[in-house]
């Protein structure tokens, strides 16, 4: 979600650099711009690192602007980037087929810079309200982190990304030990408390701007790791293993005294591997990680 405009990215897709320029210069003190000179490069950027709006102009080599901006709406990826068409074409046919690809708005060019700097601002407003109310829908009510709708989706989207890329990802399920025990004992809204503490912790623990924390139920969350083996996965589970171990919550049914976990960890192929597999690999893992005594992590 967008915090302020001034960190708001823009991409610029044209292929005459004069355009790129006039553009550039009218929003670079205000927006981090970027640019490409073609559909297809734009493509391509917005599937790596999503723009918070494209300007795209409508006549290109390749891959035109309107396939382009179809294209684009039809991936879930970036179904929800603002595309806001800044032609040379002025007629009603032109800007049908803009609308009709999924622009949210239309500029002639030579644009006016006051006219475009509302219209960026009024759609990144639009686009913050929207982030606002999906956040809303994918967040977990108790512990405020992802919930299992929004995982399924992250985790089908780092599927296709590993399948076209041939890269890695590595999935950890997270389990608190013990759990019964302690609500058995302290009750369930000092349940809650904990639930609300460990999600913190985790969250506060995986680093990179990918890292991923959602409530997969009840007492288990699972941290999607992009870009990452099982090296990686295992550097990352032990610092989750140190810092819930850290918090120090007192836990009279665990063996531990504290309030600790277990990880099993599981990675991509490339895609190869289903999402239940990858899933099922973790959670058989992860009850290996329980079953040779918790507050530890399985990778094999």
């Amino acid at each position: 979600m967008l915090k302020n405009a001034e960190k708001a990215r823009i991409l610029i897709v044209d292929d005459e650099p004069i355009n790129i320029h006039v553009l550039s210069n009218t929003l670079t003190d205000t927006y981090n711009v970027f640019a490409v000179t073609s559909g297809r490069e734009a493509i391509a950027f917005c599937m790596t690192h999503a723009p918070d709006l494209v300007l795209m102009d409508m006549d290109m080599p390749d891959i035109n602007g309107v396939e382009a901006c179809k294209t684009l709406k039809e991936k879930s990826e970036t179904h929800d980037i603002p595309i806001v068409f800044v032609t040379g074409h002025g007629d009603s046919d032109a800007e049908d087929k803009c609308w009709e690809a999924g622009g949210v708005d239309f500029l002639t060019k030579p644009v006016n810079a006051n006219t475009l700097n509302h219209r960026i601002k009024s759609h990144l407003a639009l686009k913050e309200l929207t982030d606002e109310l999906r956040r809303m829908a994918y967040q977990d009510g108790l512990t405020q982190v992802s919930n299992r709708r929004y995982f399924d989706e992250y985790l089908l989207r780092q599927q296709k990304l590993s399948q076209r890329s041939g890269s890695f990802f590595a999935l950890l399920m997270f389990d608190i030990d013990f759990f019964k025990y302690y609500n058995d004992h302290y009750g369930h809204l000092a349940g809650d408390d904990c639930l609300r503490l460990v999600a913190k912790v985790l969250k506060q623990s995986v680093e990179r701007p990918g890292d991923f924390v959602a409530r997969f139920g009840g007492e288990e969350f699972a941290v999607v790791l992009p870009e990452t083996g099982i090296a990686g996965a295992i550097l990352v589970a032990t610092k989750l293993l140190t810092s819930v171990r850290e918090l120090g919550i007192k836990h009279k049914g665990s063996p531990f005294g504290v309030v600790t976990g277990s990880i099993g960890i599981a990675a991509s192929d490339g895609g190869k591997k289903t999402l239940q597999e990858l899933i099922d690999t973790a959670d058989r893992r992860l009850y290996l990680a329980k079953t040779n005594g918790r507050d530890q992590f399985a990778s094999q």
